[in-house]
């Protein structure tokens, strides 16, 4: 796994703090871009919290994935959660260690009275201190949040005075973009009242060790959710289901429960997301198909990164983005003069730099920004540079339909039919395009469509 330090700066420590006129939660944050460009510490909010306790808890359970390990807990996470301003709300997000569980919690324009959201990304600091005085908070007494620096500070901060440096796997980054591309294809399969959602919840095991292999299934009944033994139509797969204790944190707020996931042609496992809804709120987490596969490694964004053309109109549309909290691809391709279809790949190059996410419960895709390098997840891809070295040293030749890479001391054959491409290597053996393309494949994409590769990997 790759890895490189992650600087987080912040003016000074998130405190939860009370005084004669009210209790105060500041949330400090630490260099991210903005309409304005890049800031140090930008400033996103402040007004009060209409549910403090449950907006408390769902902050928690987003931090709790972040420190998590669910496959493998060897080393210890602590990477800080990402906050987004989107004008109309606040999307507080994280990604687990292990790269296998995807947080999300949206503080809706109804879960915030106070001035208009501001927009941008950045990170914000969750400390030890803090998440013990969040946890403290028992009552919906009046709670002033503040994201950013206070008012009067925001000009006169000479610096930070407080930093921490955090590895940040390049697995990571690209887990946020797979997420995204794998949440799109997801649709509302059971929807769970608030009675329900607690019984089903509870009733799935703590586990303390490494998350139960082997892929679950449960299936809409009624008004509940019952096991199955197999991907009857409308199952949805629950991988792991130790890997939503994060949800725990909130349970006894729910309001419902939505369950999402793709259609299922076969037993393979699969990704899902389950979404606690909470008044003014919502808690997502979306977890990769197994608890040992992390999302990085799901190959649903190479096809996108294979082309010219994806960068092309991925430059294109970044442009006509706006921070919006809703983002259709057919408002889109009307303003751009691109296919739907185009649109979509270049959004889903966008999110390979985390400049877009995808909303379960409003079907759409929103802006973002992640504070981190945007070319990073693409230039570590393993299977996006070997395909890039293999169609740049020539080791692909066509012959219609069919091509053939050499690589290393063998020749695979790869085939197109029915808009797929299959290969005789043993990733396609294993994976049959399960988990995207191979390397060779993506060579031959790359080759057919005319992507810059002379010299190798770009």
């Amino acid at each position: 796994m790759t890895r490189s330090v992650q600087a987080l700066a912040y003016a000074r420590p998130s405190a939860l703090e009370s005084s004669q006129v009210g209790t105060s939660l500041g949330l400090e944050t630490a260099g991210g871009l903005t309409p304005r460009g890049a800031e140090a510490h930008p400033r996103f909010f402040a007004g009060f919290l209409s549910a403090p306790r449950i907006a408390a808890r769902g902050l928690l359970a987003v931090a709790d994935v972040a420190a998590a390990r669910y496959y493998q807990r060897t080393l210890p996470a602590s990477l800080d959660p990402v906050v987004t301003g989107n004008g109309d709300r606040l999307r507080f997000e994280s990604f687990s260690g292990c790269c296998g569980v995807y947080a999300r919690l949206d503080v809706l324009r109804e879960g915030l009275e106070g001035e208009r959201t501001g927009h941008g990304t950045t990170n914000v600091d969750v400390n030890n201190p803090l998440r013990d005085a969040l946890s403290r908070i028992t009552v919906d007494d009046p709670l002033h949040l503040r994201v950013g620096p206070e008012e009067l500070a925001v000009t006169t901060l000479d610096g930070p005075v407080v930093e921490k440096k955090v590895p940040l796997p390049d697995r990571w980054l690209r887990g946020f973009a797979e997420a995204q591309v794998a949440s799109a294809g997801f649709d509302l399969r059971a929807e769970l009242s608030a009675a329900q959602a607690v019984a089903f919840l509870r009733s799935l095991p703590r586990g303390s060790g490494n998350a139960t292999r082997g892929a679950q299934w449960v299936v809409a009944s009624g008004s509940a959710l019952r096991p199955t033994t197999r991907p009857v139509p409308g199952a949805v797969c629950l991988p792991g289901p130790e890997r939503l204790v994060a949800l725990q944190r909130v349970l006894r707020h729910a309001t419902a429960l939505r369950v999402y996931g793709p259609p299922v042609a076969d037993g393979a496992p699969v990704a899902s997301a389950w979404e606690v809804v909470l008044p003014g709120m919502r808690l997502t987490l979306t977890l990769s198909p197994d608890a040992s596969r992390g999302f990085s490694g799901e190959g649903g964004v190479l096809a996108a990164l294979a082309t010219d053309e994806a960068a092309a109109d991925a430059e294109l549309v970044s442009v006509l983005l706006a921070w919006e909290p809703t983002i259709e691809p057919a408002t889109l391709a009307e303003r751009s003069g691109l296919s739907v279809e185009r649109v979509r790949a270049a959004l889903t190059r966008l999110g390979t730099a985390g400049r877009v996410g995808y909303d379960l419960a409003d079907a759409s895709y929103f802006h973002r920004e992640l504070p981190y390098d945007a070319d990073r997840a693409e230039r570590h891809n393993p299977r996006l540079v070997a395909a890039r070295e293999l169609a740049g040293a020539g080791a692909v030749s066509l012959d219609g339909t069919v091509a053939y890479v050499a690589s290393g001391d063998r020749r695979y054959q790869v085939r197109e039919g029915d808009g797929a491409l299959t290969c005789t290597c043993q990733w396609w053996a294993d994976y049959r395009g399960k988990r995207g393309p191979c390397k060779h494949a993506l060579a031959v994409t790359m080759v057919r469509r005319g992507a810059t590769v002379a010299g190798g990997v770009r």
